[in-house]
């Protein structure tokens, strides 16, 4: 079994975790502990700690606080199938160990003639994954996105990149940092007008959704919140009611368009340092923070940060695009049966 100290940029071989983010993977080595071969292509790595499955397809080693199972069957979509349903029965424990629960859990599966119905597995997968495709294929083409062509503002924006004029900044000149009223889950109501914004890093820091409960505790959009947990920054993009340990970010400069996410990650790279203090010096340590922001004439220049997150958005679609365009071709015979 890995330690993290065991791990190394550019190794081969994923390591997973009991981490439920970036698919388990925590790192890489070139020393794999379990190998995938042609009776045993497929592993499950379950993370004690977050009931979390993921699926290995490639030879790897794993640190502490998971079990590594071997499926009886070698399809990738039929495992799909069994971890989603295997999951929906395991109780959440907190930051329990829950292998011992998960291990005693009683799935009902489809059968055919008395055995389980792998074929049915698949074939739901299949469609599922298909229509899913196609929703995609959709919401690209009605919000634009399908086209990736370069505009000449961006392309001159990723030339610039290297010879770009920086000026540093403190965050306190440019945000104000501040406490918010917060409640727990029991006053939320039903509707989605307002978000309930609470310390996870999971879902932009959205617990769920709640209709109008007070006047007073709303943070207005337009706005950062940060989870004192994980010092993870989202962006508000509407109204939003918050939980315990949540700070409110205000601007104090106009800042709009892709330039939201230009500073949402000069934000979220301050995670570090904010994590290495105590929760009580958080706001003077980031209102001491300086960063770099390109200047033109003495100025924040905006039009570069735009530009150069709209053409480096341009380029990651491009990707998914391509992959729509390939799975979509793939399964039209699947979405229509």
């Amino acid at each position: 079994m890995l330690s993290k100290e065991d791990l190394f940029v550019g190794a081969e071989f994923p390591a997973y975790s009991a981490e439920s983010k970036e698919g388990g993977i925590i790192g890489y080595t070139n020393e794999p502990e379990f190998i995938c071969t042609e009776q045993n292509p497929i592993y499950v790595v379950f993370g004690d700690h977050t009931r979390t499955f993921n699926i290995a397809l490639k030879s790897f080693s794993v640190l502490d606080n998971v079990k590594v199972l071997i499926p009886c069957v070698n399809s990738y979509k039929a495992i799909l199938f069994l971890i989603s349903v295997w999951k929906k029965q395991i109780p959440n424990l907190g930051y329990s160990r829950h292998w011992k629960v998960a291990s005693q859990c009683i799935l009902k599966l489809p059968t055919k003639k008395g055995q389980i119905d792998f074929d049915f597995m698949e074939n739901f997968i299949a469609e599922l994954e298909a229509q899913r495709i196609a929703e995609l294929e959709a919401y690209l083409s009605v919000t634009g996105l399908k086209d990736t062509h370069l505009s000449p503002e961006e392309e001159q924006a990723l030339k610039e990149l290297d010879t770009i004029e920086w000026e540093e900044h403190r965050l306190g000149d440019l945000f104000e940092i501040r406490n918010t009223l917060s409640f727990n889950t029991d006053k939320l109501v039903y509707g989605s007008d307002y978000d309930y914004v609470t310390r996870t890093s999971l879902n932009q820091g959205i617990l769920q959704t709640t209709g109008f409960v007070n006047r007073e505790n709303i943070n207005p959009s337009g706005t950062w919140s940060l989870g004192l947990l994980q010092m993870d920054f989202f962006y508000r993009r509407k109204p939003w009611y918050a939980g315990q340990f949540i700070r409110k970010i205000n601007p104090k400069i106009e800042i709009k368009g892709t330039s939201i996410l230009f500073f949402t990650t000069l934000l979220n790279k301050q995670k570090s340092k904010l994590l290495s203090v105590l929760v009580r010096d958080v706001d003077k340590v980031f209102c001491s923070i300086k960063i770099q922001l390109p200047t033109k004439h003495g100025k924040i220049d905006f039009d570069f940060m735009e530009n150069f997150i709209s053409a480096i958005q341009k380029i990651v679609i491009q990707d998914v695009v391509a992959y729509s365009d390939k799975k979509l071709a793939a399964t039209k015979q699947v979405i229509s049966k």
